[in-house]
């Protein structure tokens, strides 16, 4: 089975307040999308990367991957004006692959053992979620509006995996029918209610860097637990 990645870079980085996109910060003194793209680079079964950037920051991800020597198979396209437009788009460039794989390019301590996990498990479709150690009521108007059940609740974290063919025909479908959803895994279960989604344990690490305060955490956490273990 062939396997192809998304990588969504498409951020600016208005949350983050700096000049530069928050993929192109530096942790741990490299760029946060080079954490992601050392990884990738290890796994032979992903054959081909689509990574959907800013237009204008295109030449500077090419040159990135040029000066780390990534070798692996990059494609670098203009991305969307949305998250989901993105993915989209990236799927057009993916269907020749068996399966996809969809990451944030500011997800960067998934670790190796864990993108093989990913590939590996014998459903065609799966994430990786953590269970939610607080409550969650749903609210309506400013007011409690219903309780949910923790228990059957889950954070939903990248990577995805999910059939090729399936993933691009459920997006085509939100794009003729103009619903948005902020991840993929609540547009494919939308599109294909019959088809089984598998949760994989989670990662505590597993953060994405949306405002300093992330970058901060992030930069603990890449001190204290992950040097050396990557």
């Amino acid at each position: 089975m062939s396997t192809g990645m998304i990588i969504l870079a498409g951020g600016i980085g208005k949350r983050m307040g700096r000049p530069v996109p928050k993929q192109f910060l530096l942790l741990g003194g490299k760029p946060i999308i080079l954490h992601v793209l050392e990884k990738i680079e290890k796994i032979e079964e992903i054959e081909k990367v689509v990574i959907c950037s800013p237009k204008e920051h295109i030449d500077e991800m090419k040159k990135l991957i040029f000066n780390h020597n990534i070798q692996k198979n990059i494609l670098c396209v203009e991305g969307g004006k949305s998250r989901q437009e993105s993915t989209y788009i990236g799927c057009k460039y993916l269907q020749d692959v068996d399966s996809i794989i969809v990451h944030e390019a500011v997800r960067p301590f998934v670790s190796k053992k864990e993108y093989e996990a990913l590939i590996s498990d014998e459903n065609e479709n799966a994430i990786y979620g953590l269970d939610i150690p607080f409550t969650v009521l749903k609210q309506k108007d400013g007011f409690i509006d219903e309780n949910l059940v923790r228990d059957e609740l889950v954070n939903v974290q990248l990577p995805h995996k999910f059939d090729s063919k399936l993933l691009f025909d459920a997006h085509k479908k939100a794009r003729e029918e103009g619903l948005s959803f902020t991840e993929d895994a609540s547009l494919f279960y939308h599109y294909n209610p019959g088809k089984k989604i598998k949760v994989l344990p989670g990662s505590l690490y597993n953060i994405k860097i949306t405002t300093p305060v992330d970058l901060v955490t992030c930069e603990e956490i890449y001190k204290e637990f992950i040097v050396g273990k990557e």
